[in-house]
């Protein structure tokens, strides 16, 4: 097995006082709606941090429908104890299904990039902050490192796929529908040639229906490696030795797309932040719907370090 490196960021310096934050809705438009952390030892220079959540239709605490970890919201908390602002929201599709006109036809991948640099532009306008940064969860990691290109002042992806989504549907693929292999390829195939095909096979309808289509095509066209090389910020890569939908091959992908990074490999820790000291899959999914679990405290001694050091 590959020998994984493991970066221990412990140093406890600047981080053992913990402040009290205060807490705001923001509206940056009709669709981008979120709570902003600001420490109670706010100034003008004080750093933001934009949170983006994964896939799905996840709030600004990083929930949806079944799942509730408040992962986002304990990020963002503990942003804001140690005197860095942050910003989470909620997806567009949240507002769009609440207004009635959320239509699966009509999203694209690139419709969430914009978002996060109508943020950035927000932000940026009402020069309330420093420097700012965004961290992209999962799916979020993508959206933010495309998104953070030329807009944005750091990067952090936490636990972002390395992988363009066809390779990851592939290989997520080939156990469940191993008798569909090559339907499951040439599908994919035609997506990324920006073709939509009529589905033979309706088992497949859970991943490959006529509706999502134009999506994953908007999708597959971005590929994380090439993304995060044209980088020219200060980037972090995290991961953590127990995430059962990102592995950390992933996050060394990343890092060798961009040496310069910093790479974050955290033990223990899920892909919710969360931690699991077993293989015990099922153990693994129960701390999704846990929100009274903290977060693994070197996550954010991780991502403190690597913002008080730009």
């Amino acid at each position: 097995m590959k020998k994984l490196l493991f970066i221990l960021l412990l140093p406890l310096i600047g981080f053992s006082q913990k402040y009290p934050f205060n807490k705001e809705d923001v509206s940056v438009n009709e669709l981008l709606k979120g709570s902003l952390y600001i420490p109670a030892r706010y100034t003008p220079k004080t750093d933001l941090v934009i949170i983006i959540a994964g896939s799905g239709m996840p709030d600004r605490d990083g929930n949806q429908q079944g799942m509730e970890n408040n992962s986002l919201r304990l990020l963002a908390e503990g942003l804001a104890k140690n005197d860095i602002a942050a910003f989470s929201f909620d997806k567009r599709s949240i507002a769009l299904k609440a207004s009635g006109k959320l239509s699966e036809d009509d999203m694209r991948f690139d419709d969430f990039i914009t978002d996060v640099k109508t943020i950035i532009t927000y932000f940026r306008d009402k020069k309330q902050f420093g420097r700012i940064i965004i961290a992209g969860h999962s799916e979020g990691s993508l959206i933010g490192m495309v998104a953070a290109n030329g807009n944005a002042d750091a990067f952090i992806s936490l636990a972002g796929a390395g992988r363009s989504i066809d390779q990851i549907l592939e290989d997520q693929l080939a156990v469940p529908f191993a008798d569909l292999k090559t339907e499951v390829h040439e599908d994919l195939q035609s997506l990324k040639n920006g073709k939509t095909f009529a589905l033979k096979s309706p088992a497949l309808g859970v991943i490959f229906r006529e509706s999502v289509q134009p999506y994953l095509i908007s999708w597959i066209k971005y590929d994380p490696q090439a993304e995060i090389a044209k980088l020219t910020i200060p980037v972090l890569v995290v991961n953590g030795t127990r995430d059962i939908q990102v592995p950390v091959s992933d996050a060394e992908l990343l890092k060798k797309a961009k040496p310069s990074a910093k790479l974050a490999i955290i033990n223990d820790m899920n892909h919710v932040f969360k931690a699991v000291n077993s293989d015990d899959r099922a153990q693994n999914i129960a701390t999704y719907s846990n929100p009274s679990l903290p977060l693994v405290p070197e996550l954010l001694l991780s991502v403190n370090q690597f913002i008080k050091s730009l």
